[in-house]
Order: C-alpha cells, then structure tokens, then sequence
C-alpha cells in the first residue's frame, strides 16, 4: 500500500491548520481484509474436532479409561483445562494436576487403542460435513484438513466419520510444525502443500485461536460456532452454527 502524506491547510494569515492523523495500522489492516475478501477462492482448509465431527467428549471417556487402569479415577473435568493442546499436553496436564507418574509415550500408544474402540460406531460427523466436502470437490476446490491433534487420532476420525485422508489434498496434524494456534503455522503449511496462496484459500474453524491464526496467515475464516458463541468468534468473516447452514458468500456459491 502507498504511503499516503496528510499536509496542514494554510490559512490567509500563515497559521496552519490541526493536523488530522491517519492511523495507517488501521488502514493496512482493513487494506489486507479486502485483498483477501477480494482475491479467488480456490483452496478450503478444515480444523477438524468442532467442525467435521466432535471428539471430545469421546477422547475424555478413553483417557478416564486409561487411567483408571492405571488405578486412577478420573472425571473429564481433570482434562477440560487442556482441551486442543495436543494429547501430549491433555494426558501429560492432568497428570500433573493430580501428582500422577507418567510414561507419556507409553500412555498415548495406550490412549489411542482405547480410542479407538471408543469411538466405533459413536464418532459422527456434524451437519453438513460430508456434504461440504463433496460439494468442494465436485467444484474443482483443493481441500485440507489442519489439525493440532496427534496424527493417528486425526486419521482415525476421518476414517470413522466416512471422509478417509485419501479425499483431501493434504492432511497436516500438529506435530509437523512448530508454531501451534494461534500461530499460523499449520494454515500456511496446508497452503504450501495444496500450492496456493494464503489469500486464495478459506478456513473453517470453531475455535478462538484457530480464527486468530486464520487471519495471521493472511486467510479469510468461517467461524462454526459449535464450540464458542458468535461474539468470541467475531475475527471470522463469516459464522455459521454448522456446515449444513454455510453461507453462500464464505465460498463464492
């Protein structure tokens, strides 16, 4: 964007007039929104849990389970405060809460067997989501999913939930890259790997810090307000409660 120069006015007697200042932030900021508004959408990245199905509660009846094995009772409010930070931090956060030893390696390997039987025939995918999936490409769209879970857990849901990791262009889970939400590491990687720009491709996400790390990553968002209410996600362009009810402007339909 250019430099824009605001000169005083001059009155007749040489005084010169107060200056009104231009927050260029400001400016640069909503410059940067209409680009990516403006720009063609070719590619959409899907967050996973709160979007294509919700695992939650199904991954916190699999760890009560492990852990009772492990002769400790659990309920799932020792796993809340860790939700979306990863299982290393959900199994490693609630240990420590609790003073309980742990082989993290050894307890995730177990975790997910458990999970996997937890989840059969029970993971569902949300409203919409196969649809949307199809619908994207049957229309040429690239698609992704981005999520910061461990890849097993990933391709286990996908696979449960009737969309396999063969359907998307790529798959990117969040131990390869560095910088987790609201970082825009993993968005950025599923555009390089679909080999698009930023601007050209949608993401949609349920979470807070998904949505910021969407806009970090110079992407427009569709906020799914199946796990935060409408006014926590206002960083998205777009909202809706589920992929069944997406707007037709968030995708150009």
């Amino acid at each position: 964007m250019h430099n824009i120069a605001i000169f005083p006015s001059v009155s007749d007697s040489g005084r010169a007039d107060d200056v009104h200042l231009v927050d260029e932030h400001a400016v640069q900021v909503e410059h940067d929104r209409l680009r990516v508004k403006d720009a063609h959408l070719r590619g959409v990245i899907f967050d996973l849990d709160g979007v294509l199905a919700i695992s939650e509660p199904l991954l916190a009846e699999a760890a009560i389970a492990l852990f009772a094995e492990k002769g400790h009772p659990m309920t799932a409010d020792d796993f809340k405060p860790f939700i979306g930070m990863g299982e290393d931090r959900y199994l490693g956060g609630a240990a420590e809460h609790r003073g309980i030893e742990r082989d993290l390696e050894r307890d995730k390997a177990r975790l997910y067997e458990i999970y996997e039987e937890v989840i059969r025939g029970r993971l569902k995918p949300l409203p919409g989501a196969v649809e949307l999936v199809q619908s994207c490409l049957a229309r040429g769209l690239a698609i992704a999913v981005a999520s910061g879970a461990d890849r097993v857990k990933v391709v286990t849901n996908l696979r449960e939930i009737g969309l396999p990791e063969s359907l998307f262009g790529t798959v990117v889970d969040g131990n390869q890259v560095v910088g987790k939400k609201p970082a825009p590491d993993i968005f950025l990687e599923a555009a390089r790997r679909l080999g698009l720009p930023p601007e050209a491709c949608l993401v949609i996400e349920d979470a807070v810090s998904g949505v910021a790390a969407a806009r970090a990553a110079g992407m427009r968002c569709l906020g799914i307000t199946s796990s935060f209410s409408a006014s926590e996600l206002a960083g998205a362009e777009w909202l809706a409660a589920d992929l069944a009810h997406v707007p037709d402007a968030a995708l150009g339909w």
